[in-house]
């Protein structure tokens, strides 16, 4: 068997004939495709603003700009996740809490988020930076009320959960990015995430003024808009008015993201599909399948599983070349995050978690040989 990795692109003519045709066009970048891009990913998601930009991290960190976020203010997020989530508050100066994990949803556990904004002065914590984490989608519902109890903004870390959903109070399906609770929304077009385009991110809203902020710093800070000119010497002139970013997207990759876009809901019917399968192969064994694996509303960027001995199925994996995969070390436990204090015992459900999780291959190309490749290595090594 060739080599199995957690998580690959897929890319077909469609795409290849996409790209092909804006390098053939007018607009390498700063052109016609971002524009497109950005509605029909709206569309997608169910929010009435998408704002493209060159990675994950970027849409994360103009999150925190558009919000105002300052030195010393205080955010809440959750453990497991790549560092990245954490890092773009602390670009700003932030102080980062750390909440533990739900044992059950591998998400931030809302219960214990309550409990510590009740345990401090309210005004104590600015905002919340929830994960869907592996696909698995928040309640934001329930975190909303939370959230606005406290004066608490949202900024939902969707990456991983493009095309997922929860189910609210009224049984209807609110999709991750769709702007209904959270303030805003960011994902990322790494090659294993869902949409694959090299790299590049999105920031999904329904304030309008946060749009505006958010384009505006996207690019430096400067703006043509003659509803914003102080001045206007001709077709010409533009000012910058904040200290913005280089953050924009190009039109290949644009344009590549559309074509996968176009191919979105199939990618996610076989993700799910793959999903399923894991689940009936592993019931009845020594293999751990997280709640969080639940078909409903689960957009799966990772399927991941928890077992004993984790390092040496990882180990017997790879020398089989299937390159599982863990996710994540918690941030928390990070030397960098460690010089403010955090250590080992304070997040005791993510730490545990980390400690037996590993990600198995999940992408929408992956075969049915390849999985169930996979699946007799892990229950041969189990027995």
């Amino acid at each position: 068997m060739h080599s199995i990795p957690y998580g690959k692109q897929f890319i077909d003519q469609s795409d290849i004939d996409a790209v092909t045709d804006t390098l053939k066009s007018n607009f390498l970048t700063q052109g016609p495709k971002i524009a497109e891009f950005e509605k029909k990913f709206a569309t997608y998601v169910g929010s009435k603003y998408a704002v493209a930009v060159s990675n994950g991290t970027a849409a994360l960190h103009l999150a925190n700009l558009a919000l105002g976020v300052q030195k010393g203010d205080k955010i809440i997020t959750t453990p497991i996740t790549f560092a990245a989530t954490a890092n773009a508050s602390m670009f700003m100066g932030a102080e980062i809490n750390f909440v533990d994990i739900d044992s059950k949803t591998l998400c931030i556990d809302i219960d214990k988020v309550e409990k510590l904004l009740k345990s401090k002065p309210r005004g104590t914590f600015k905002g919340i930076v929830p994960v869907d984490f592996a696909g698995f989608a928040v309640d934001l519902e329930r975190l909303k009320k939370i959230a606005d109890e406290y004066g608490l903004w949202i900024i939902e870390d969707a990456c991983h959960a493009p095309g997922g959903y929860f189910l609210d109070s009224k049984k209807n399906k609110q999709f991750c990015g769709n702007g209904n609770f959270a303030d805003m929304s960011v994902f990322s077009f790494h090659p294993v995430k869902h949409i694959a385009m090299g790299e590049g991110g999105m920031v999904t809203t329904n304030n309008q003024n946060l749009y505006d902020k958010l384009c505006l710093f996207r690019t430096h800070g400067i703006t043509k808009s003659e509803d914003l000119l102080e001045e206007n010497h001709g077709a010409w002139y533009y000012e910058m008015h904040e200290l913005g970013y280089n953050y924009r997207l190009t039109d290949i990759q644009a344009a590549l993201g559309i074509s996968q876009l176009n191919k979105a809901q199939d990618a996610l019917k076989k993700r799910r599909k793959i999903a399923d399968y894991y689940n009936q192969s592993f019931q009845n064994t020594k293999v751990n399948i997280a709640n969080a694996n639940t078909n409903i509303g689960n957009a799966f960027h990772l399927y991941v599983i928890q077992i004993k001995n984790r390092k040496a199925l990882y180990n017997d994996l790879r020398n089989k070349q299937i390159y599982a995969q863990v996710h994540y070390i918690p941030v928390h436990l990070l030397p960098y995050y460690k010089q403010f204090g955090w250590k080992l015992g304070d997040m005791p459900v993510a730490e545990n978690y980390y400690n037996h999780c590993l990600s198995l291959p999940m992408f929408p190309s992956l075969t049915k040989q390849e999985q169930n490749f996979v699946i007799q290595s892990i229950l041969e090594w189990i027995q």
